[in-house]
């Protein structure tokens, strides 16, 4: 595990210059020890000694996380894997980790990169469909951050709406900060519910993980409205992470999410996912380097546009993306 280990420590104090580096050292490992990509660089008829530049590296679609094994090296190497969401007879993916502590001070150091220190917060986590099985990366994190916010208010909330608006106003005058980090679907039930909210000048609401198939799909503006209108509150934060992915992004407000120094974003042609967008919008393209032991070059199903200052925002997903994928690697 000695390439995880130098990996590791590179990723900790990465920066924009540095990244290129890392990537490119990053890939010219894994297409070495990763079989799954190595067969996919090659079916694709690339040579990784070309290959010089990020623009120049392939990326691998993310569907191969729900068919393969995507490691490098051996199973036995990893303590286990995360596991996606998914309705009955869906194929889940499944992303192996090296070292879960690794994973979860990873997360929490670019989260106090955004929010600052964990310990100026009450955590509070409503995430039913997380919380009902096993294996989630989120729940993962958010029990991290709960732990290490050291608040005996901080915890974890299934559907028990009434005890979280009572913690939640019990907090109302607390000299912390709240953040009330819920999948998208449990905070429109409760914003819906008819309950009444009473207005907190140090709440943070942060939605992530979309709708589960528990509600129809909806723009994020009408998402957001919903919410800031039943909270009380001027902007809806957002965490854009995925089980595939080991990074997370956070968004203050309108959908717009800063990439952590560990992330980069490229988007690909929607009619060629071969190809890069000549345009501001496209499919979402990641590097994520903090998946060194996995791959760190990943083509999601996602939509998204880069906008004048840099900042990713996240426009929705292909359609039929469960049945999208590359069929260049059969086995």
């Amino acid at each position: 595990m000695q390439n995880a280990k130098s990996f590791s420590e590179r990723i900790k104090t990465v920066d924009s210059e540095e990244f290129e580096k890392l990537a490119l050292d990053i890939f010219h490992y894994q297409a070495a020890s990763n079989p799954v990509y190595k067969s996919y660089i090659s079916a694709r008829g690339i040579d990784p000694s070309s290959v010089k530049s990020l623009e120049k590296i392939p990326f691998l679609p993310i569907r191969f996380f729900k068919d393969h094994e995507v490691i490098c090296g051996n199973q036995e190497d990893f303590e286990g894997y995360f596991s996606s969401s998914g309705t009955t007879g869906m194929t889940t993916s499944k992303h192996y980790y090296w070292s879960e502590q690794w994973y979860l001070e990873h997360a929490l150091r670019i989260f106090q990169s955004v929010y600052g220190n964990i310990q100026d917060y009450h955590v509070l986590a409503l995430l039913p469909a997380y919380l009902e099985r096993p294996g989630s990366s989120l729940v993962s994190m958010a029990k991290f951050f709960i732990e290490k916010s050291d608040s005996s208010f901080s915890g974890f909330y299934l559907y028990n709406q009434d005890e979280l608006l009572e913690c939640l106003s019990l907090l109302k005058s607390d000299s912390r900060k709240v953040i009330l980090l819920g999948v998208t679907f449990a905070l429109l039930d409760l914003a819906e519910s008819g309950k009444e909210f009473s207005r907190m000048e140090n709440l943070i609401v942060m939605e992530t993980g979309g709708m589960k198939g528990r509600r129809k799909e909806m723009i994020r503006e009408e998402v957001h409205d919903i919410l800031t209108a039943f909270f009380k509150v001027e902007k809806i934060h957002s965490e854009y992470g995925m089980t595939e992915l080991t990074s997370q992004a956070y968004s203050r407000g309108d959908g717009k999410f800063t990439l952590p120094p560990s992330m980069r974003i490229f988007l690909r042609d929607v009619n060629d996912p071969l190809s890069w967008s000549n345009r501001s919008n496209g499919g979402i393209n990641v590097i994520d380097l903090a998946n060194f032991q996995t791959c760190s070059f990943i083509e999601t199903q996602d939509l998204g546009r880069i906008d004048e200052n840099g900042l990713l925002e996240v426009l929705g997903r292909f359609d039929n993306s469960e049945i999208r994928g590359c069929n260049l690697l059969v086995q």
